[in-house]
């Protein structure tokens, strides 16, 4: 049975919100842990991976989080499902693969294309 436009935009409600959740714990878990200093070189560079891990891992989570708020927002002013690139409607199978997706599959495939 096909997924409902209903259906996807609790989805997209319940990501934004697991989103924030995962944004906020590692937050907190960086301000927890902080910058440690130690006498060995290996432990330093541990913590540097550690860093540059979260900062990677965050800047995810916020390109996500900024994606499905994205698209709650085209629910709102009536343009959701609707491709960003060429005005075709997104097909429900995409949107139910990817309920944040702005560009039908051959848009998408273009603007992969380019880069």
């Amino acid at each position: 049975m096909p997924v409902t436009y209903d259906e996807l935009h609790q989805q997209l409600w319940e990501q934004a919100k697991e989103l924030k959740a995962q944004l906020e714990a590692l937050q907190r878990s960086v301000r927890e842990e902080g910058v440690g200093y130690s006498n060995h070189m290996a432990d330093v560079g541990s913590e540097v991976f550690e860093q540059a891990r979260d900062v990677s891992l965050s800047k995810t989570l916020r390109h996500s989080l900024e994606d499905v708020e994205a698209a709650l927002h085209k629910f709102d002013d009536g343009t959701y499902g609707i491709c960003e690139s060429c005005g075709t409607i997104i097909e429900l199978a995409r949107l139910e693969a990817l309920p944040s997706a702005r560009y039908c599959m051959q848009c998408q495939s273009r603007h992969e294309g380019k880069r």
